[in-house]
């Protein structure tokens, strides 16, 4: 199933990502070792470094635009962003499927 981006579907994320902050995420407890991160710590980190990248390619455009950053440092951001996004979307897209795979088991 391949994922398309839509302006609006962007827009979305892009507006979802601005209103995260690091305190959004849960907090999380080591239960077993300390030597092994766990599902949600590599989750809140992963998200964390996306939002990261997010708001770093909305500066670069900004001070692109107001001819502070050389057009190829925007041009690098703006594709870290998009592709920031994508993996985003792809995750979501996974989790759903398997939430649907979950509720179509008999029980």
């Amino acid at each position: 199933m391949e994922t398309t981006l839509t302006p609006l579907g962007a827009s979305r994320a892009y507006q979802s990502a601005r209103r995260l902050t690091v305190a959004d995420a849960p907090a999380v407890h080591f239960t077993e070792a300390p030597s092994r991160p766990s599902f949600a710590e590599l989750l809140g980190e992963t998200t964390r470094a996306q939002v990261q990248t997010i708001r770093a390619g909305e500066e670069a455009a900004i001070a692109g635009l107001r001819g502070q950053m050389p057009v190829q440092k925007v041009v690098e951001a703006t594709l870290a962003m998009e592709s920031a996004v994508k993996t985003t979307v792809a995750l979501r897209d996974r989790v759903v499927e398997a939430y649907q795979e979950i509720m179509r088991m008999s029980v």
